[in-house]
């Protein structure tokens, strides 16, 4: 164990990096942690395979998704719609449309499109339905 300055007793060696990391913070800048930051991420890749990568992002979604709300993904899923909708155009739109579309329907057969075109034309009778009854009521 390190030494405490205060005092004779002798400090945790969790005291003792919060200590070293305190100095630290006081003694590097932004770029500092930006540039370890970035070659840690590079040797971790090294060392790491895809599967590493899906457990750790698997985990930290469950743990989000325990310590939020519906509310939380609504504000970070508007704010991340907000943002992308800054940075890109109308092109853009258009071809992650086309590439959604294209993967779509190499994982779907011709059953998969009967079957949600046959769900959306009752949703919308559905609602025609539900319309007319309303003007009806209203009349």
């Amino acid at each position: 164990m390190a030494k405490n300055n205060n005092n004779n007793e002798k400090m945790s060696l969790e005291q003792a990096g919060q200590k070293g990391g305190n100095k630290t913070a006081r003694n590097h800048d932004k770029e500092f942690y930006q540039d370890i930051g970035e070659k840690g991420g590079k040797a971790t890749s090294q060392n790491h395979d895809k599967e590493f990568y899906q457990d750790i992002g698997q985990k930290g979604g469950e743990t989000t998704s325990q310590n939020h709300d519906k509310e939380f993904y609504q504000d970070i899923g508007e704010k991340g719609g907000e943002t992308t909708s800054k940075n890109h155009d109308k092109e853009f739109y258009q071809d992650i449309g086309q590439k959604g579309g294209e993967t779509t329907s190499k994982n779907h057969d011709k059953e998969f499109y009967e079957e949600i075109g046959q769900k959306g034309g009752n949703s919308r009778a559905n609602n025609n339905n539900q319309q007319r009854n309303n003007n009806n009521n209203n009349s």
